[in-house]
């Protein structure tokens, strides 16, 4: 890069980008260039000043990573406060021989004005500060920083595990649990700095204390060995002025230690730290009366000081009175509406009768604030995002959920509907959260045993306030509503076909024939009728595969329609001009597909037992259903284990039965043709499922 283009970078950086390197150079200048007094006095009051507006901000944020920059501030705060100690020990050294105001106003002030010029005072002030700082504030949150670093640590992969589940249940997008995943990670870098940070703090409390006697003794040998002072002089001058010197540093040094403390101890609110005192110190009159009525027992007792103690009873009692009248006032009484009369009897129509909703969620009484917005309900919110990610992963829009009370079901019941047609039906409670076990966990919980009603997964319903506990023991925690949410997204996954009628098929033709109207004009009807096309759909919907891709689907129907009519055959063209997408799907981008195949002798009698079925004559021998149907489930039990999808690739004629038998005999297992593998790809056989005993031979 050459410097033009360097110029160029720095001009668009602007002055921002000169910060840093400006603090550095000062820093190095402190601790090589003699300061005059007045710089010692600026930078003194600039410590001070950086320390307050630090605690102040700390105090005011509503949430840890709102001040993610603290840990190097804190760091830099230091290495300045250490500058300014050397630089202030230099003069401190060669001028103090001179007099209190050797090294500024500002050390001078601390010296003589805040320990009344008695250096054994000072002495003792010092010490208090530096024991207060070093054993109290600053070891406490070194502490805290060093168990949340651990524990932020742990709880990371469960809260990447609910991200990711909020994520395939259409709750979240992308971008948001992108957002989450960050978020994720800079509490984890921010506790972690901030344990670091805590040691450079110590370490400052450490060299405080040191700096001080190496001061006074070298101010002393200095003092009496070249300046010819008396003993009393020399200890006068050099002690009130490194009293006061380190004073100036200790009382930052204090307050950084402190906003520390308060940043590490706080649990992230909408509230500030002073709005969340307020609301959760002041809310319970019991506790202020029973101390009013103790400092006044305190006040009336002969020798105590009694209006100190008595007039705070008096403002402890006041308030708790205001308290509990405030929580006595009576909720504003509902409007009541005035009584409606009866509507008319009209005659029984067509219109009194409903149809089936397409798809439906029914609730008890005790689940309907999940969906009532006006109670903060997210449901709705929920089935929403599930929707729309259905939606976009299948290639055409998911109905509306009509979602109904009923009081039928048990008060913390639900019913998930298609077509009218009960799919599922789970029990849940709405004051808990859901802590799933995904297989690995590092301990238990305390709550109500039960099961994950969409996967079947172990899973324990906890308090809300135990949630970063099971995420640190590497459960996956959700709440109710997405509990709902999720199974109503695997449900509708599962049965998309049956949402798919002539309606959304013709919506989704109107939209190709937009960019393509040539194609659809000569597809429906001329060529195929609508009632075929929507089947052809319907069965690559039941075999997971989505339609997004309508017009490649249209170009296969409109070349293969005039050699044959029937949905079966034309779903197969379909599925091989689609297979790229469709093996993507299953494996991604790798090159090898292990796969498992039939033995050639069984895809030879399945390939004859089809054909005689065709015509009408005899099936399966007795016993080879059963015996492949518990080849199969093997099969998938022992690709899975080695990490792989499970696969099962046959030839093209036999396809659509395997994989209807699979369906029901290995619900994972996805049965390919193999004219369904791209050119691109290649195969890895890695088992092969016997004839007559329907064995499994292992061979990569």
């Amino acid at each position: 890069m050459d410097a033009t283009a360097i110029l160029s970078n720095v001009k668009q950086a602007g002055a921002r980008g000169l910060g840093a390197p400006i603090v550095l150079v000062m820093l190095l200048a402190m601790v090589i260039i003699p300061l005059p007094p007045i710089a010692l006095d600026m930078f003194f009051t600039f410590n001070i000043t950086l320390s307050l507006v630090v605690m102040l901000v700390v105090v005011y944020t509503r949430r840890p990573l709102e001040f993610s920059v603290f840990p190097s501030l804190l760091l830099i705060a230091t290495l300045l406060r250490l500058a300014l100690n050397v630089a202030s020990t230099r003069v401190v050294l060669l001028e103090g021989h001179t007099g209190g105001d050797a090294a500024g106003k500002v050390i001078e002030a601390f010296g003589a004005f805040v320990i009344g010029g008695n250096y054994a005072v000072g002495l003792v002030v010092f010490l208090i500060l530096v024991i207060i700082n070093f054993v109290v504030v600053t070891k406490g949150a070194g502490r805290v920083s060093e168990v949340s670093a651990r524990f932020t640590l742990d709880a990371m992969p469960g809260k990447q595990m609910a991200i990711d589940a909020d994520l395939n249940s259409g709750l979240i997008s992308q971008d948001e649990a992108r957002e989450r995943r960050d978020d994720v990670a800079k509490e984890a870098d921010f506790y972690g700095a901030m344990d670091g940070a805590s040691k450079f703090v110590r370490g400052d409390a450490v060299a405080g204390i040191l700096i001080l006697f190496i001061n006074i003794l070298g101010g002393l040998s200095i003092g009496m060995a070249q300046h010819d002072l008396d003993f009393s002089t020399a200890l006068q001058n050099y002690v009130l002025l490194t009293i006061g010197d380190g004073l100036v540093a200790q009382i930052p040094s204090l307050l950084l230690s402190t906003s520390a403390a308060i940043i590490v101890t706080r649990v992230a609110s909408t509230q500030d730290v002073g709005g969340q005192i307020v609301s959760q110190l002041f809310t319970s009159p019991k506790a202020l009366s029973v101390a009013a009525t103790v400092l006044f027992l305190m006040g009336i007792i002969p020798g105590m000081p009694n209006f100190a103690f008595l007039t705070l009873a008096a403002a402890a009692g006041a308030a708790a009175w205001m308290i509990w009248h405030r929580q006595q006032q009576p909720e504003p009484a509902p409007v009541e509406e005035a009584p409606q009369e009866a509507p008319e009897q009209h005659d029984l129509g067509w219109e009194d009768v409903q149809p089936v909703d397409l798809i439906g969620l029914e609730v008890g009484y005790r689940l309907i604030p999940l969906v009532d917005r006006n109670q903060g309900g997210q449901l709705m919110n929920r089935i929403k995002g599930v929707r729309r990610k259905l939606s976009q992963e299948l290639g055409f829009l998911i109905p509306s959920v009509h979602i109904r009370d009923n009081l039928d079901l048990t008060p913390n019941s639900y019913r998930i509907s298609i077509n009218g047609v009960a799919m599922a039906q789970a029990e849940i409670l709405p004051d808990r959260e859901l802590a799933i076990n995904p297989g690995q966990v590092f301990g238990e919980l305390q709550g109500v045993a039960t099961k994950d009603p969409t996967f079947g997964l172990d899973a324990v319903w906890i308090e809300p306030e135990q949630k970063d506990q099971a995420q640190t023991l590497g459960y996956t925690v959700v709440d109710a509503s997405t509990v709902v949410a999720t199974h109503l997204s695997e449900i509708l996954h599962g049965q998309a076909s049956e949402l798919l009628g002539h309606e959304e098929v013709q919506q989704l033709f109107d939209m190709l024939a937009k960019s393509a109207p040539k194609l659809v004009e000569d597809l429906i009807p001329n060529t195929l009728p609508m009632s075929v096309v929507v089947k052809i759909l319907q069965n690559l919907l039941a075999e997971h595969v989505p339609i997004r891709d309508v017009r490649r689907i249209a170009e296969t129907l409109a070349e293969q329609a005039p050699r044959s009519q029937d949905p079966g055959v034309l779903t197969a063209a379909v599925r091989v001009a689609l297979s790229r997408g469709i093996v993507q799907q299953l494996t991604g981008t790798t090159e090898e597909i292990p796969v498992a195949v039939l033995d050639a002798s069984l895809e030879q009698l399945l390939q004859r037992t089809m054909q005689s079925s065709e015509e009408g004559q005899a099936g399966f021998e007795p016993g080879l259903a059963e015996r492949l149907q518990s080849a199969l489930g093997e099969t998938q039990v022992a690709m899975e284990a080695q990490g792989q999808e499970g696969i099962l690739l046959v030839a093209a004629p036999i396809r659509p039965w395997m994989a209807r038998f699979a369906k029901h005999a290995a619900p994972g297992l996805h049965v390919l043709s193999y004219n369904e593998i791209p050119d691109n790809r290649q195969i890895k056989v890695v088992s092969t499922i016997g004839n007559t005993n329907a064995e499994m031979r292992q061979e990569g």
